[in-house]
Order: structure tokens, then sequence, then C-alpha cells
């Protein structure tokens, strides 16, 4: 520890507060202000009027006996003219005035003081309760605020700026906390199922292939299912970061590279996949992100949509709006739930039969959702009832000037509709 730090310890710490500070300030200034004043008025008197210390002179007494002048001894007097009094009685007020000053400079030292004391404590006010509240609150209860009141000045911005940042803090604890309560649910079912399988198949000697085989395709499926919703998490991660290099992007690259990947799939659920896109929109963007929210479109779409159905994909630009869509043919989903399928974890009630309904993660919305968003886009849901839905990822399309007249928000409604009829797209 260095000498001037161990001298700061040595010092009381109530010396060392911003209060103490405020009011050796505040004191100052006053003191300052009241010395210059008596001072200013002293010396314009001083100089505007004469004034000096009586020199009187020694007039001695005579007396007139038998027609002769005779001295008296001890019958002398003081005399002096106007001019000298006047002077010695001006001396004596600026005498009178700077004893005075003297004195009213001492109270008024010691009234700055405690002006400058109360001052400073009414103007930290806001911060004390700011630094009782900031004490008070823990990480598991961001439920404390400031509340302060009094004028808006700059304390009670400060204030209220920070109750906005506690806000959004529990908000956040708030969703952190929710969403490890979720992943923790939707881990466990996975874990339980394979620890039981593997348990029972190595605590059976007698257990027979047919068995093993069974338990091996549980415990594959249930790998399967944590494989994918850890790749969500990580895309989540990715997506709160700066993971993301933004360039420009052919958005019908990233729509033909995920409906290429889906196509088989499809296939195998008895589904066609009917592309109505055309060239020219230009998004910024990371392509692998956009691509993702592409992909779990289609993943949602092939999982839910009817046997024997239709996947329609398009793309296109609009108002200099760039926007892919995917649609399908049901089952469709209730206006009650229309919010809720981009919430972490929701899974509608699938009407396809298939158990590949239930196999998602419940959080491949949620993603695109959160994708678009830090493209500075939007992921929408059209609903048509139990005709089916679509998914519409708007972004601002770089092709286009925003001079040329794109809108501040993207269009409403289906861009699909009208296109569904149009000749497939060819590669």
């Amino acid at each position: 520890m260095s000498e001037r730090s161990g001298r700061l310890m040595r010092v009381p710490r109530w010396l060392r507060t911003v209060r103490v500070r405020l009011t050796l300030t505040y004191s100052s200034l006053l003191f300052g202000v009241t010395a210059l004043l008596l001072a200013g008025v002293y010396l314009a008197l001083s100089s505007s009027i004469s004034a000096a210390p009586l020199d009187p002179v020694t007039v001695k007494k005579f007396e007139t006996e038998d027609g002769h002048i005779v001295y008296k001894p001890g019958q002398e007097f003081q005399a002096a003219d106007f001019a000298d009094v006047q002077e010695a009685v001006n001396y004596a007020s600026l005498q009178t005035l700077r004893n005075y000053s003297i004195i009213a400079l001492i109270v008024m030292f010691v009234l700055s003081l405690a002006i400058g004391w109360w001052v400073a404590g009414r103007a930290l006010r806001p911060v004390g309760a700011i630094t009782r509240t900031a004490q008070e609150i823990n990480a598991s209860d961001l439920t404390r605020r400031i509340g302060a009141t009094g004028p808006h000045d700059e304390l009670r911005t400060l204030a209220d700026t920070i109750d906005s940042m506690l806000a959004r803090l529990d908000r956040a604890f708030s969703d952190q906390r929710r969403f490890v309560e979720d992943v923790s649910h939707e881990l466990r079912n996975p874990v339980s199922l394979i620890h039981t399988n593997v348990e029972a198949v190595l605590a059976n000697d007698r257990s027979t292939i047919p068995e093993r085989r069974e338990a091996s395709l549980v415990v594959l499926q249930a790998t399967r299912r944590m494989r994918r919703l850890l790749e969500d998490l990580l895309a989540i991660a990715r997506s709160r970061s700066e993971a993301f290099t933004d360039r420009q992007v052919d958005l019908a690259g990233a729509v033909t590279a995920a409906v290429r990947e889906y196509r088989l799939p499809a296939e195998a659920r008895g589904l066609s996949v009917v592309e109505r896109s055309h060239g020219g929109p230009v998004v910024v963007g990371d392509p692998d992100a956009l691509q993702r929210i592409m992909a779990n479109l289609l993943s949602n779409a092939v999982r839910l949509a009817p046997a024997g159905s239709t996947l329609t994909v398009g793309m296109g630009s609009r108002d200099g709006w760039a926007w892919a869509a995917v649609a399908d043919e049901g089952p469709g989903i209730d206006e009650a739930n229309q919010e809720r399928v981009f919430d972490r974890f929701y899974r509608g009630n699938g009407t396809s039969g298939d158990d590949a309904v239930t196999d998602g993660s419940g959080l491949g919305l949620s993603i695109a959702r959160q994708i678009a968003e830090s493209h500075e886009g939007r992921l929408v849901l059209v609903s048509h009832g139990r005709a089916g839905s679509t998914f519409v990822l708007w972004l601002p399309d770089h092709a286009m000037n925003r001079s040329a007249g794109r809108t501040d928000s993207p269009p409403e409604g289906d861009p699909l509709l009208g296109r569904r009829m149009d000749p497939p797209f060819e590669e």
C-alpha cells in the first residue's frame, strides 16, 4: 500500500464522502461571495470618502485681568476644524464597518457550512435511495424499484433510468430462469428414456435380440431428439451474439437450399413440395441463419401437414420488402394459439397421425423469429383456418433503394395468394 493510500485510510470515512465535498464546495462559494461583497463595499466607501484619525490642536486658555492677558495653567483644551472632525467620523465608521464585516464573515462561514450540508444532503437524497435499493437487490430478486419522486431533474431521470434497467433485467432473468426450467424439462424425458431402457437391458441377461433392438431404437430416437434440442439451443445462443456475418444474400439461394434439404423427408410422408419463386430480392444478413429460418419452417410443415397434401414455398418482393413463405394445407392453427406458436417449447396438436408430429424440440419457430428480428425483419403467421397456414419471412430488400418506395413496415397478408396456381419455379 502506498503512503498516500495509507494517509487516506486514516481519514475518517465520513470526511471522504461526496456530501462533505459538496458541503465544502457550497460553503466556499457562499463564503467567497460574501467576502467579496463586504470587501467591495468597504473599498468603495474608503475610496469615496475622506477618512483619517482626528489630530486636534491643543489650545491654551487665556483671560484678561486688569487690562492684561493672563494664561491660566491647566485650562487647556483640544480644538479641530470641521473638516478634520468629519474625516475622523468617517474613519471611525470605516473601522466599525471593518470589525462588523469580520464578525459577519465568521458567522457566514458557520452558516455556509450548515447550509451546504443541508443542500448537499437534499441533493444527494435520490442517490441514497438508489444506493439502498441497489444494496437490497440480488440476482434472485430484481423486483425492487427506486420509485423516485419530486421534480423531473437529472437525478429523477437517473433514478427512472435505473428503474427501467432493473425492469429489463428482471424480465431477462425471468426469461432465463423459465428457459432453463423448460430446457431441463425437455432434456429430462429423453435422458430418463435412455436410462430406463439401458438399465432394463443391462439388468436382464436373458433379454432377447428383438428386445435389445427395441431398446436401441428408443435410445436412438431419444438421442436424436436431444441432438436437435442442443442444435436449437446453439442457434439461440448465436442469434443473441454477434456471431452472424452480414453480407448480401440472394434470398432465392437460401430458399432453394432449404427445399432441397427437406424434399426427400416430404416425399417420405407423401407430401408434394411446389416452389413459386422468382429471383431478384437481395437481403443483408447471415446466409446460414436465413437458411435455418426456412429449414425450421419447412421442418414444421413436413411434420404437421396431412399426408398427401401439398407444401408451397415461394419468395418475391413487395413494397421494398423481400419475402419468403411456406404454406401448408393443414391442420390449421386456431386464433387463440396463433401467437403462442412462436413461444419456446410450444407444441400444437398435429393431426397427421405420425410420430414425427411430436418429435420437434418446440424451439424452431422461436429461433426463426429471433433470427428474423436480428436481421431487421419480421416472421408472421397468416392462418387460413382449416385450409392451412402460411408463415412469411419479411426482410428489407436491398436490391431496391429505400427512396424507391420501401414502406416503414412489411405489408400485411399472404403474399402466396394468387401464386399457388402459377407455373412451378424452374431452377
